[in-house]
């Protein structure tokens, strides 16, 4: 018996003593892939030497970053559209306005949602005098419509305040 559990505990060591062996070199494994553009303006990722020709755009990890994309500053491509500085003038404004009227909509809105949730305590409908759970719903709706017309509100303000 003693045998046994010794002999177990080897064979657990070695386990461990295997995976954190395959763990230390498995970075050393990795392949470094590349992106490239061929001369038809296809784009191939990988990890051997293209054919002549071929533009690399990137190469390895941690190039570009994954999460914030205004972090990058990429230039314009040559082929793409430009709009002279009326448009988007004209542009600018009617987003503008747009969001204006969304936000006296949404203002609107929330004033209506406050009076119909009362301060918490509405009066209770017909129907919802004999059942409370009925009740403690639509307050649960109430509450929720004020909070979601706040909630569009702030984030109105936010994107006019963002604007030029």
């Amino acid at each position: 018996m003693v045998f046994f559990r010794a002999h177990r505990a080897s064979i657990l060591c070695a386990r461990a003593i295997c995976w954190c062996i395959s763990l230390l070199l498995a970075p050393s494994a990795l392949a470094e892939i590349c992106k490239y553009v061929d001369t038809e303006g296809n784009m191939h990722y990988t990890n051997v030497a293209p054919e002549k020709g071929w533009k690399k755009l990137s190469c390895g990890m941690g190039d570009e970053p994954r999460g914030d994309k205004s972090a990058r500053s990429s230039p314009t491509p040559a082929g793409f559209p430009k709009v002279d500085a009326d448009t988007q003038r004209a542009r600018d404004a009617l987003r503008r306005k747009v969001l204006s009227d969304e936000l006296d909509t949404e203002e609107k809105l929330l004033v209506e949602a406050r009076t119909a949730y009362g301060d918490g305590a509405p009066s209770p409908l017909a129907e919802e005098q004999k059942d409370a759970q009925k009740y403690a719903a639509r307050l649960g709706k109430l509450r929720q419509a004020v909070s979601l017309h706040e909630k569009n509100i702030e984030a109105l303000r936010k994107e006019l305040s963002a604007l030029k």
